[in-house]
């Protein structure tokens, strides 16, 4: 037979040890969703045609196309990413001087980026976004300026259009 006090012990313990599984048990569910919600939101990348569908960037302007397209990369601020990829920061990045690197970037892709410069009717490994040249013009015009970048030369479509464009297409 146990002792009052020792009794008395154990019963706390096993109260504490209930309360503390139950917390864990809690903290555990709420892990569980927050692992499940993380999976589905990379499951909506950029890649996915529900993201950046061609009719929702059709009319944007280059604000639009960076929120819709390129900041699930290059992050909302221009940062960068460094995780499942490298993705080069925007913000206050020199080699943004140059506008035709930063068009024939957008235009024909790099490093896993995708080309978003070819010409809409040719098969892509998947949902593609075809950006027009004023709106690569666009894009390329609020990434430089935006950022902390503050390259006052602007580019038009028409400079845009007497750059290569991508024209490979992938195997259907």
């Amino acid at each position: 037979m146990t002792r009052p006090s020792t009794r008395r012990a154990l019963l706390k313990r096993r109260a504490l040890f209930s309360r503390c599984a139950q917390r864990n048990r809690r903290g555990l569910g709420q892990f569980v969703t927050l692992l499940l919600g993380c999976a589905a939101a990379a499951l909506a990348s950029a890649d996915d045609a529900s993201f950046a569908a061609v009719a929702t960037v059709s009319n944007a302007n280059g604000e639009e196309i960076y929120s819709r397209i390129c900041q699930g990369c290059h992050m909302p601020h221009g940062e960068g990413a460094v995780g499942a990829g490298h993705y080069p920061k925007l913000a206050s990045n020199v080699t943004l001087a140059s506008w035709q690197y930063v068009a024939l970037t957008v235009l024909g892709g790099r490093n896993g980026m995708p080309a978003f410069g070819a010409p809409a009717k040719l098969v892509w490994d998947g949902p593609t976004v075809h950006l027009s040249d004023a709106q690569v013009a666009d894009v390329v015009n609020y990434v430089r300026s935006h950022f902390g970048n503050a390259y006052k030369d602007r580019v038009s479509a028409s400079q845009v259009a007497q750059l290569p464009h991508s024209t490979a297409a992938a195997a259907p």
